[in-house]
Order: structure tokens, then C-alpha cells, then sequence
């Protein structure tokens, strides 16, 4: 059985792929000429060179697949150009589903992002799957355009289309080579670079953990309908001072003031588009972090049996694999508690 996987070249794809691949599929991965494959070493899968923005490469993608894992997404909170983000993620969305419609695909599990429903709520009950947000709601490019991607998910599930949709939250474990902007959280850390903490809030969750979702909603997801793939609401200072006790480190103690982190956002952008560059603190972020994106996950537990693991493991594990792989300097080094258990 041939199962094709986009974004496998990505953490959470890359993951999907190898879950997909030990449960003994024929794994098929969608990847551009231009993508680090380092993530696909030593995986087993058939690779069709191609785009979400050309037609052709998505039909040879498609043809004779049972099933597709939809991971593929523009995951950047700045951009000279945001209608590369719009377009990767939404009209690639939409032309995928085409294709696979069109292909005779018995399954879509698209991966959205849990951004489309953490969103700010005057009411005590946390966000779940039932929160209808809009699109005023979403705070910067990539979450407007996943905002509109996922109601394309939805209308082609309603035209038909076996469309499932997954809400990873925020995933952190091994193999982040991006990393992340959790993970990047995670390596800051270990490097010394957080030296303050604002007042925001994650849900946090393993990535192996979120893959195994994603194949849990392939065989026992209900077509249209939405599932959060979660862990455990964590405040920043919650979450470094868990990275303390793994790390044998010291957590920063100062709460910086959101006007001040948003003003450094400015500056940094301000550069950023002199010299081309990457922000290091996006505004969209900074944002974004006015808002504790915490959110009920039992939906999943509930219709086919999600169950993720202790947080603490997860990062654990994130923090080991950050160390092996040359993402924390020498000098900051050490053997993590996780490490001498």
C-alpha cells in the first residue's frame, strides 16, 4: 500500500514518514529540488521531485496511492514576500486535494495548526475543535493563510473529499534541524541566549507523538471533522524551568514587559530588511505571545484513542538530540539529568 507524505523533509513530516514506514506502508515523499533532505537519511522512501504549485509533479505524486499525509506547509513568521506563504499554503492545499481527488485517494489527513483555534476567549472553558474562529482572529501571515487553508479542507470534505484535520500544537523532540520556533525556545535555552521570559503559554507535546496521531486520524478519523493533537498547557516559565531541571541550568527569573519585547521586534525587523536576513525575534511572535495558546485536547483521546506521553520526556529528548547534533556550544555543554538517569 503506497502512502504519500508531503513535508516529510520537515520535523513533524519527517516523523510521520518514519512511523508510516515502520508500520510497514510503501512511503512516497513529495520533495523539492531545493529542500534539505538530511531529515530522509536512511529512510527507505520512494521520492518524487516536485512542488505543491505544479500541477504535474502532484499527479505523478498521487497516481496509485491510497492514502496522503498532507505535512507540507511555509512555516515562517516573516517574509519579504508573505504571498509566498499564501501561496505554498493555500492554493498548494487546494490543488493537492484536487489531485487527489481526482486520483481515486481513499484518505487525506491534513495537518493544520492548532493556531485556528487558540484563539483569545473571554470565556473560562479552554478552546477545543467546537471554536469557530475567524479570520480577523489570526494574527500574521502564516496563520491567516493556514487559517484558509484548513476551510479549504473543509469544503473539500464537504464536497466529498476524504479529508481528516489534525491541530498539532507545539511538537518538540529529535530531529528539529530547522529548528523550529519551539524548538528554537529549546536551543536559545541551552545557549544561554534567554536571559528573560515573557508571560505566554504553549501547549507542549512530543513529536513522535503527533505522528502517531496523524496515523490514528488516517484509520479511525471521522472525514471533515478537526483534532487537536496535544500534550500539556505550559507557561514560558513553566517550560524553561523544566529545561533547568533536565539541563542541570539555572532559569531566567526576569518577566520581561510585552511592550519592551515588541519594541526589540521592531528594531530587529527593522535590520532584517536592510541586510536581507532573518529576524531573530519576529513582531508576528512577539504578538502572538500576548496570548497563552493553551487548549483542550480530548477529542482525540475520546474517538481513537490519542495518547501522548509525559512532557517532560519530550523535551528531554529534545534537549539530548540538540546536544549530539551541534546545536549548543561547547562551553555550554553539560550531561542533562535526563542523561545521567
Amino acid at each position: 500500500m503506497t502512502t504519500l507524505v508531503t513535508g516529510a523533509t520537515g520535523f513533524v513530516g519527517s516523523h510521520v514518514a518514519r512511523q508510516l514506514l515502520a508500520a510497514g506502508h510503501h512511503v512516497r515523499v513529495l520533495v523539492r529540488r531545493s529542500s534539505n533532505q538530511r531529515a530522509l537519511e536512511g529512510l527507505a522512501v520512494e521520492r518524487i521531485e516536485g512542488d505543491l504549485l505544479d500541477a504535474f509533479s502532484l499527479e505523478r505524486a498521487v497516481r496509485g496511492v491510497h492514502s496522503v499525509f498532507h505535512v507540507a506547509a511555509d512555516y515562517r513568521l516573516w517574509t519579504r514576500n508573505p504571498q509566498e506563504i499564501y501561496a505554498t499554503n493555500v492554493e498548494g492545499t487546494r490543488r493537492l486535494f484536487e489531485a487527489a481527488s481526482q486520483a481515486g485517494v481513499h484518505r487525506i489527513v491534513y495537518t493544520s495548526t492548532v493556531a485556528t483555534i487558540a484563539v483569545p476567549s473571554h470565556g473560562s472553558a479552554l478552546p477545543n475543535e467546537e471554536t469557530r474562529a475567524t479570520l480577523d482572529q489570526m494574527i500574521g501571515h502564516y496563520k491567516r493563510s493556514k487559517f484558509l487553508a484548513e476551510l479549504e479542507a473543509i469544503k473539500a470534505a464537504a464536497a466529498g473529499v476524504p479529508v481528516v484535520i489534525v491541530n498539532p500544537t507545539a511538537p518538540v523532540g529529535p530531529g528539529d534541524w530547522k529548528p523550529t520556533p519551539t524548538g528554537r525556545i529549546v536551543v536559545d535555552f541551552l545557549n544561554g541566549k534567554m536571559p528573560a521570559y515573557v508571560d505566554t503559554g504553549l501547549n507542549i507535546v512530543g513529536v513522535e507523538d503527533v505522528a502517531a496521531g496523524h496515523l490514528l486520524a488516517a484509520e479511525k478519523g471521522r472525514i471533515g471533522e478537526r483534532y487537536i493533537l496535544g500534550g500539556r498547557n505550559m507557561t514560558l516559565k513553566e517550560i524553561l524551568g523544566t529545561l533547568a531541571a533536565i539541563a542541570g541550568r539555572r532559569a531566567p527569573r526576569v518577566r520581561l514587559p510585552h511592550a519592551v519585547a515588541l519594541a526589540a521586534g521592531y528594531a530587529d525587523e527593522f535590520v532584517a530588511r536592510i541586510t536581507g536576513r532573518e529576524p531573530q525575534i519576529p513582531v508576528e511572535g512577539v504578538k502572538m505571545s500576548r496570548h497563552r495558546m493553551f487548549v483542550e485536547s480530548d477529542k482525540a483521546a475520546r474517538e481513537f484513542g490519542y495518547k501522548p506521553a509525559d512532557v517532560e520526556s519530550a523535551l528531554a529528548s529534545a534537549v539530548r538530540w540538540y546536544e549530539e547534533n551541534g546545536y549548543v556550544g561547547s562551553r555550554r555543554r553539560v550531561r542533562s539529568v535526563a542523561q545521567a538517569a
